[in-house]
């Protein structure tokens, strides 16, 4: 998995890949505005606040969430988890299927590509609370799927994160309200199988 470093010391917010509306309809310009300009943001200034003097200073992103407790990790599971859901799993008219290996291994592993969605919908749909749906590769190129509470991360397991749904209730409800299973529903129009294929063949 890429490490993420700091620059200059302090981590910063990521720029979106593409423009605030180009996710609509599956996810509006709103919501996008609110989960990364405000949400997202705020993460990133609680943990920028909290690195000094916790010797995790200068560490990659990852290694702090691997080392860090309470508060800190929180909100650096957070910003981990949402670097990947924006730049790295959703793309604009990205409707498109696994290929390659990818397809391979999640037919060996789930029995089908529709078997996969519908134990992946079910994970997210299920998760009580706040959290997120993973799909994840072990070492050995085993998929599975983990329901992740708050701000975990499948790294935490010693897993490599392939593909995630954010299931806060700021990532939807703006545009969808408590019918969380519908937002997840739409989703499957905008993942980036490509990048997932790439990550999964890099694990």
């Amino acid at each position: 998995m890429e490490k993420t470093m700091p620059n200059g010391g302090k981590f910063e917010l990521m720029a979106l890949p593409y423009a605030p509306e180009a996710l609509e309809p599956v996810i509006s310009a709103q919501t996008l505005s609110f989960h990364h300009g405000k949400h997202l943001a705020a993460y990133v200034n609680n943990l920028t606040a909290a690195l000094p003097g916790s010797g995790l200073e200068g560490l990659p992103l990852e290694e702090v969430v691997l080392k860090a407790q309470g508060g800190m990790l929180n909100n650096a599971g957070q910003i981990l988890n949402h670097n990947l859901y924006f730049s790295q799993f959703m793309a604009p008219k990205a409707d498109n299927a696994p290929a390659g290996s990818l397809a391979e291994a999640i037919d060996r592993d789930f029995g089908s590509f529709e078997a996969f969605k519908e134990a992946f919908a079910r994970a997210g749909a299920t998760l009580f609370g706040s959290g997120w749906a993973w799909l994840s590769a072990d070492g050995d190129g085993r998929l599975t799927i983990t329901q992740e509470p708050n701000a975990a991360n499948p790294i935490q397991r010693g897993l490599c994160p392939l593909m995630t749904m954010d299931v806060w209730e700021h990532a939807y409800y703006l545009d969808y309200q408590n019918r969380r299973p519908d937002h997840l529903a739409a989703l499957w129009q905008i993942i980036n199988w490509d990048v997932m294929a790439a990550r999964y063949d890099r694990k």
